[in-house]
């Protein structure tokens, strides 16, 4: 090293650099580039089941990649190996032939073992490419350099699953959109193919408040929770809502349970069970009006059935839970006559008192017993029960409001 008259180097090779190898060493690994691409392909086809297996267009990107790895090999080499500087260039161009395909059709695993076969070939050849006496040095540079592509595929891959993340999450929030909207089938079942969605059943849609935060973040602990429930989830976030969208939930309430920590404070509503995705409108639009109406029950479990809350629904505006409480409850004792709405009418008026009610209509309290027993199995709704009463008396008013429906 020569100095100058300040005591200045003349001239100091980049830290983490080191002195390139001979020209000739570099020519013949030129000259020999093409011949060295080639014996690792075929090396791959001898030691690697999966590569044989592979499209004949997915090996030919393969080969493109292998030719570029060579090329990149001899200007790392001609540069000294200078790692800081050379890391995302080697990234770029040696993967710049595929990136996606290889992404798309090759996991990171396989795309090592390829690796790891074009570094044995090389290794193999260090005695026909290396200048007399460079062996040792050609060998560690080869070395060297098979630990910075390796880093490089692994930026690939990394970037390759950000963008693919990024994607999954917008199709994710368009199809959510879809369900909330009542779009199509046909719009549903593409979107939800694009995920790769299994459409397990049954399916129901639970919402609940978003914990706030990245939105990634957020859908990620969705994720993590339903793989130990072991069922299917699409996650979107609206506004201050998180809606999933669960498949394969045998008891939709308690797997809703075992996500609970991915939401927010406050309730969470579980829509009814459907078949599956192409109908889970239905169970969307439930569980919507169902968070909407929840704050009404201030004692509910949580989470809750969207049909437990029909009650509040009606007196939120909720058609639907209208409709269900007119046809099932009411109109369901008009069917059974037996003056079961008159008991019931008498039996609320005098504040649930069997004896009273009796007095009220002139039969025996035993009449009134009998009667009442029969309002639980025509509809599923016990008068003794302070909330199954609740939903009554609402049932009535709303049929007795829409008696023509």
């Amino acid at each position: 090293m020569t100095w100058h008259a300040g005591g200045v180097p003349e001239s100091e090779p980049p830290r983490g650099a080191a002195k390139p190898p001979p020209a000739a060493t570099l020519r013949r690994i030129e000259r020999y580039a093409g011949g060295l691409a080639s014996s690792a392909v075929v090396r791959m086809d001898e030691t690697l089941p999966w590569f044989r297996a592979l499209p004949a267009d997915q090996r030919s990107q393969v080969m493109l990649v292998a030719q570029a790895g060579v090329r990149s090999l001899v200007e790392w080499l001609r540069s000294g190996g200078v790692v800081a500087a050379t890391t995302q260039e080697i990234s770029d161009e040696v993967f710049a032939a595929a990136p996606r395909a290889l992404a798309r059709s090759i996991t990171l695993t396989q795309t090592v073992q390829l690796i790891k076969v074009t570094i044995d070939v090389a290794e193999t050849e260090v005695a026909a490419l290396a200048a007399p006496g460079e062996e040792e040095a050609l060998l560690q540079a080869i070395l060297k350099f098979s630990r910075e592509i390796a880093f490089s595929a692994a930026r690939v891959y990394a970037r390759a699953a950000e963008s693919r993340g990024a994607w999954d999450a917008r199709l994710q929030a368009l199809l959510v959109d879809a369900l909330l909207r009542g779009d199509s089938s046909d719009v549903l079942a593409s979107r939800a193919a694009a995920l790769g969605w299994a459409d397990a059943p049954p399916v129901a849609v639970v919402v609940g408040r978003s914990p706030g935060g990245d939105i990634t973040a957020v859908l990620h602990a969705v994720y993590r929770a339903a793989r130990r429930a072991r069922i299917e989830v699409i996650g979107g976030v609206h506004g201050d809502r998180l809606v999933v969208v669960m498949g394969g939930a045998t008891d939709p309430l308690a797997t809703a349970g075992a996500l609970a920590a991915s939401f927010g404070e406050g309730p969470i509503v579980v829509g009814p069970a459907v078949p599956s995705l192409d109908q889970a409108t239905e169970s969307a639009r439930a569980a919507l009006a169902g968070y909407r109406a929840a704050p009404a029950w201030p004692g509910a479990p949580n989470p809750v059935a969207a049909d437990a809350l029909l009650p509040e629904r009606a007196l939120a505006g909720d058609m639907e839970a209208r409709r269900t409480l007119r046809h099932d409850a009411y109109g369901a004792l008009a069917r059974a006559g037996s003056g079961l709405l008159e008991t019931l009418d008498a039996f609320f008026a005098t504040g649930g008192v069997l004896e009273s009610a009796a007095r009220e209509l002139y039969v025996h309290p035993n009449t009134i017993r009998y009667r009442l027993k029969r309002v639980t199995e025509v509809t599923g709704l016990s008068p003794l029960d302070g909330r199954d009463a609740f939903a009554l008396r609402i049932a009535l008013a709303v049929g007795r409001l829409e008696p023509a429906a």
